[in-house]
């Protein structure tokens, strides 16, 4: 599995409802679920580590690192417009508005552990607006 997929830890109040949001809202399967401590969700070759409070790596974590920071997992989208209608529609709380640049149009959201996801439209790609 190492060779198959980039990982990336998030450690989440709340295993259950981490997997709910990632699968319902961004595109997630499930790869395996030992909730509430720990499950893994998959989307293309990123591997989401999704750590509750009873795993080990929350409890390896020191405690001034233990709240959602700066980084965040980047997900490419054909068309952000079409992507941030439906997550709005179902309440979807969005930490930052819609910035375009030179590379593309962007938006972060948070899961409901406050960790930050990116939505980027590279700028080859037209949106429906």
């Amino acid at each position: 599995m190492t060779d198959d997929y980039v990982s990336v830890r998030y450690i989440v109040q709340d295993v259950q409802e981490a997997i709910d949001f990632y699968t319902t809202h961004l595109g997630f399967e499930v790869n395996t679920s030992a909730a509430p401590a720990f499950a893994d969700v998959t989307r293309g070759r990123l591997r989401l580590l999704l750590s509750g409070p009873a795993s080990s790596g929350a409890r390896a974590t020191p405690a001034e690192s233990a709240t959602a920071g700066r980084n965040r997992i980047h997900l490419v989208v054909d068309d952000l417009d079409a992507a941030v209608a439906p997550l709005r529609d179902a309440g979807v709380r969005f930490r930052s508005d819609l910035v375009s640049g030179p590379g593309g149009r962007q938006i972060l959201l948070a899961d409901p552990a406050g960790n930050l996801i990116e939505l980027f439209q590279p700028a080859n790609r037209p949106s429906s607006t």
